[in-house]
């Protein structure tokens, strides 16, 4: 399972969107950062594979930042959002 985390200005949560495959969240990151760097606001509405029924719509000026990762399957000793000088 692979997440897409936006950081929201002025929003201590992130919205977190999951998809199963590594190319179809690296398509997603890509969306994002796309609309990010078009400088014109944009609706994104986006929805998540693990409950597709469940949405939500931003605008892409409001995101400030969007990672892409790999969820571990353990909680400990798996890869961190981020970057770190721990390996």
């Amino acid at each position: 399972m692979y997440l897409v985390e936006l950081s929201i200005k002025l929003s201590p949560m992130p919205i977190v969107v999951q998809r199963k495959e590594l190319g179809d969240a690296q398509a997603l990151y890509d969306m994002v950062r796309s609309a990010m760097e078009s400088g014109s606001p944009r609706l994104l509405e986006l929805s998540c594979d693990k409950e597709p029924e469940k949405k939500v719509s931003l605008l892409s000026s409001e995101v400030v930042a969007v990672q892409l990762y790999e969820k571990s399957a353990g909680g400990a000793g798996g890869k961190r959002p981020g970057f770190s000088f721990d390996s």
